[in-house]
């Protein structure tokens, strides 16, 4: 197998090359779908994921090594002047890792956020968010609390999902340990991750405790039991199809469950009211990003403040592809800029 240091070398070199190159390379022609156009990188990367087997035909353990193998490939570079620390907390299933990142010049009065990775409850680890994570502790200025929560099939639906809101507690308790404002968290995440946050503030509204701060919804499944528009016009989408979002629902929820439970598909919660601040963020070739319009739509009729926006270009899991794509990396800056937007709103 070749060394990964080369292989993202190659691919630098290739995803350098100017776009109508690119798009020949692709297959030609610009991919325009739903009145958007991809970007010529993204659109280079699916011509050749599609030389691969599909997510749906392996395993979970081949899914998650195979994964974690392409998005080393993607990652951009570390940011400076951010400090890691690994740790872990007793959770609902026992001990949850945890990575905490503090950023240089970190705004003591900000709250501290929790971040769920992407991955369909199925694949993802604290490697799959870590350099956007890096992102938004640097640019929001604030502490980021990444969560390892568990995967399923082995740790079915409510496993990942109680780990996270379990995270956030023990976040929310302990977040001067980590010079954040004290008593307080945010909630992140995207993707399944986005799912988790979205659910978690409205699990705390359901148990009359404090809303987190402010919720970052980053492409996020909140719908699993209906199908929108976009999961036909972008349903062969890479990274996420709808084979393949169908691949993690299956073993994510198991046989028993139901799809249109609010802690699976929170937009099917009818009262939205009271929910946290929130900043969602859709990609334009994703299947889901129907759904993540909609409920950002639904928090604002419901009197949430929302911040949204929509990168029309850009595909599911762009937070992972800043050292491929650079308009992925502009992408992160700027949410992690929103971010700081609504905080500096609260602070005021």
């Amino acid at each position: 197998m070749a060394d990964p240091a080369v292989q993202k070398t190659i691919l630098s070199v290739l995803l350098s090359l100017p776009t109508p190159v690119l798009r020949a390379l692709s297959g030609g022609g610009v991919v325009y779908q739903g009145g958007r156009t991809l970007d010529p990188r993204f659109q280079f990367l699916a011509a050749g994921a599609k030389r691969m087997p599909a997510m749906s035909s392996l395993s979970p353990e081949e899914a998650r090594a195979a994964s974690a193998g392409g998005l080393v490939l993607m990652a951009g570079k570390p940011e400076p002047g951010v400090r890691m620390e690994n740790l872990s907390f007793d959770g609902p299933g026992g001990l949850v890792r945890l990575r905490a990142y503090r950023p240089a010049e970190q705004d003591s009065a900000a709250p501290l956020i929790v971040y769920a990775h992407f991955g369909g409850g199925v694949i993802g680890d604290l490697e799959t968010s870590d350099v956007f994570c890096q992102i938004l502790a640097r640019i929001a200025r604030t502490a980021v609390l990444s969560v390892d929560y568990r995967l399923a099939p082995e740790h079915r639906f409510p496993a990942g999902l109680e780990d996270v809101l379990a995270a956030y507690r023990w976040g929310r308790d302990n977040a001067a340990r980590f010079g954040a404002a004290p008593g307080v968290a945010a909630i992140g995440g995207d993707s399944m991750g986005g799912n988790f946050s979205a659910i978690v503030a409205q699990e705390l509204k359901r148990l009359g405790e404090a809303q987190p701060a402010l919720q970052l919804l980053i492409y996020p499944a909140v719908d699993v039991a209906s199908e929108t528009q976009s999961m036909t016009t972008y349903g062969d989408s890479y990274p996420l199809s709808r084979d393949t979002m169908n691949w993690f629902m299956g073993h994510y929820m198991g046989p028993d469950a139901d799809p249109a439970d609010p802690r699976l598909s929170p937009i099917k919660t009818a009262d939205l009211a009271g929910l946290a601040p929130a900043v969602i963020i859709t990609a334009g070739f994703d299947p889901l990003v129907d759904q993540g319009e909609c409920y950002a739509k639904r928090l604002k009729d419901a009197g949430v403040p929302v911040i949204y926006r929509c990168y029309d270009g850009m595909a599911h899991g762009f937070t992972a592809f800043t050292g491929a794509i650079p308009c992925a990396d502009v992408a992160c800056r700027e949410i992690a800029g929103f971010v700081r937007q609504a905080y500096d709103g609260m602070l005021k």
